[in-house]
């Protein structure tokens, strides 16, 4: 079981708390976006044995989206983010390199 901290209201909690949704940091195109880039904006998705960054809502805490860094391989949580951030805070980053170097997503290493 995910155990999963709001950065917003500071709630850790199981994941039953909350509600997944999808991949984080996906590239939105704009009204002149191609048929390519946006078939991929609606459906390309990673999906990673590893680190992978996700979006989270806290359904039955304060309502709000936030990021969570984590291992789909152990269900190991290396931290969470507000989900207005566009990139992992530098710390997560350090915090994933440090327990699995060389490891690498999209174009965040």
């Amino acid at each position: 079981m995910l155990i999963l901290h709001c950065p917003y209201c500071g709630v850790s909690a199981e994941e039953t708390e909350f509600a997944p949704g999808g991949e984080a940091h996906i590239k939105r195109f704009g009204p002149g976006a191609s048929d390519e880039e946006f078939r991929d904006y609606l459906f390309a998705r990673e999906n990673p044995k590893g680190v992978h960054f996700e979006r989270w809502r806290h359904a039955y805490g304060c309502g709000k989206w936030f990021h969570a860094a984590r291992c789909t391989v152990t269900l190991e949580v290396f931290g969470t983010y507000p989900a207005q951030t566009t990139e992992p805070p530098q710390a997560i980053r350090d915090a994933i390199s440090a327990k699995r170097p060389g490891w690498s997503w999209r174009e965040f290493e």
